[in-house]
């Protein structure tokens, strides 16, 4: 609780001065999540830690392969305590912990196991989906993290999906059941004072392929009632914030742009129709959906136009040449806000949103 205050309080301050000064570098700062490479420590030379002392990213990404191979739990925690005291606003410390197949936190490292969610919607026992729920939220809170990616909000629409379906990523086929089981997950997350991202916009349990590979279209195969646990969740008004998808749909956007890039999307499905107010984060940009379509200046312009307010670059793309800096994306969105491809009207209303979610209380 007094963690949570002081938390709370220096977040209120970083936010008065922010808006006074008009820093549009720490504005831009909050919109930039990155991973962190291969790192398992913090050691006091590392580039990373100048990036964070400038404010020039707002969040992390923790991955298995930022985890020691021995005496695991206690190496996470002082990672997330370095990061966090290096950094000149208070971070988001995220990490996809969804439960089955999306699990970082493995039982080889001292963890535990953790059902799937299609095993707990086929249960279909909310005191169950709760209680694995706890179980994650409050590790998550023990180490330090206080955003999980978690939980999918996809349909089990087409049994042959091997992003979600196969991977027992979805609650199932019934956009209530599915609803009303992320309703659980997120309460329970809330108890321990971690936010969660529903994800993956809108709508990922339909498609044929994968996006972390290729484009994918799902023109022909996306349902409207996709869109119903959102809807229902966003009714609800417990949501802390979405992740887009990068699939494609000519219904939504006949210029064929992915989710993550469509104002049509974003700002006009999203935002418009269902009247969605908080924070947008894009999915992984370093995908090869992304990636090998529209390149990085391009697409870090369209998302943002678009109403993505987070910007994520995982850090784990195999092409080397694919992997970024915070200082790198910082510098491509400030010289887009001076070329004005980019409004500063934009910036500030990504940087609202980011800070009223991080001043956001249980």
């Amino acid at each position: 609780m007094k963690y949570s205050l002081l938390f709370s309080l220096l977040l209120v301050a970083i936010s008065a001065s922010a808006k006074k000064n008009d820093s549009l570098d720490i504005k831009i700062g909050q919109m930039i999540m990155m991973g962190i490479n291969e790192r398992i420590s913090l050691p006091a030379t590392d580039p990373l830690i100048q990036d964070l002392k400038a404010g020039k990213l707002g969040g992390v990404v923790i991955f298995e392969k930022n985890l020691a191979k021995s005496h695991t739990r206690d190496s996470l925690i002082l990672l997330v305590q370095n990061l966090q005291q290096s950094s000149l606003v208070p971070l988001f410390v995220s990490i996809d912990e969804e439960g089955g197949k999306v699990h970082r936190l493995k039982e080889k490292y001292g963890f535990f196991s953790t059902p799937s969610a299609a095993y707990l919607g086929e249960v279909n026992k909310f005191d169950s989906t709760r209680y694995h729920s706890r179980r994650i939220a409050a590790l998550l809170r023990e180490l330090g993290i206080n955003f999980n990616y978690a939980p999918a909000l996809d349909m089990a629409v087409n049994p042959e999906n091997t992003v979600i379906v196969k991977n027992g990523r979805s609650f199932g086929a019934d956009p209530f059941l599915v609803a009303t089981h992320a309703q659980v997950v997120i309460n329970a997350h809330h108890e321990y004072g971690v936010k969660t991202i529903l994800k993956h916009f809108p709508g990922h349990g339909s498609s044929a392929g994968d996006s972390h590979l290729g484009v994918v279209h799902v023109s022909g195969t996306w349902q409207l009632n996709e869109l119903t646990p959102y809807d229902e969740l966003i009714r609800h008004g417990s949501i802390d914030a979405i992740m887009t998808a990068h699939i494609i749909n000519k219904r939504w956007d006949p210029d064929l742009l992915p989710a993550t890039l469509s104002a049509k999307t974003v700002n006009g499905l999203l935002r418009g129709l269902l009247g969605y107010k908080g924070v947008v984060f894009s999915d992984d940009m370093q995908m090869d959906a992304i990636s090998d379509n529209y390149g990085l200046e391009k697409a870090i312009v369209l998302a943002v136009n678009a109403g993505v307010d987070v910007l994520m670059f995982a850090n784990t793309a195999p092409k080397k040449e694919k992997l970024v800096t915070a200082t790198q994306v910082h510098d491509i969105i400030k010289k887009l806000v001076r070329k004005k491809k980019i409004s500063r009207e934009r910036i500030n209303e990504a940087y609202e949103r980011i800070m009223a979610l991080k001043n956001k209380q249980f």
